[in-house]
């Protein structure tokens, strides 16, 4: 799969324009997922010199981007056009329900490379079905 994978707040806390502390696994999971034949996309609001900072502290830690910013290595953006990229899946802290963390990514991405079913989205949906269960109870209740 091609996986678009936000930066801050998902592969380091959030710290902008500084750099955070690296998330739990984060760096780990990234290499295992490429080593597993995934394309990752570094895909983040950071552009300039944050963006060179950004892409110099994955490299420091062992992970190169098949393309940043862009559906695929150069790629030239305009200005005009979208900075969504054509990935399979989008690795976000902003997701619906929360970032489930990058155990519960890893463990539920190499499942579904071996079981290829709905499955995986069962599984997903377990992982992550207390962080939004809370999400929506907030929503709709205001407490848990």
């Amino acid at each position: 799969m091609v996986i678009a994978v936000d930066f801050d707040g998902t592969i380091v806390e959030h710290r902008y324009p500084a750099i955070g502390k690296e998330m739990f696994f984060a760096f780990e999971t990234l290499k295992a997922l490429q080593k597993d034949g995934h394309q990752l996309i570094l895909w983040t609001y950071r552009h300039g010199a944050s963006l060179d900072a950004a892409i110099d502290y994955c490299r420091k830690n062992g992970v190169e981007f098949f393309a940043v910013n862009s559906s695929y290595p150069d790629e030239e953006m305009d200005g005009s056009l979208s900075r969504k990229v054509n990935a399979d899946m989008f690795i976000d802290d902003r997701n619906f329900g929360g970032f489930p963390g990058w155990g519960v990514i890893y463990q539920t991405l190499s499942d579904n490379s071996k079981t290829r079913d709905n499955e995986y989205w069962l599984k997903l949906e377990r992982a992550t079905d207390r962080t939004l269960c809370g999400f929506l109870k907030r929503i709709f209740c205001g407490k848990y």
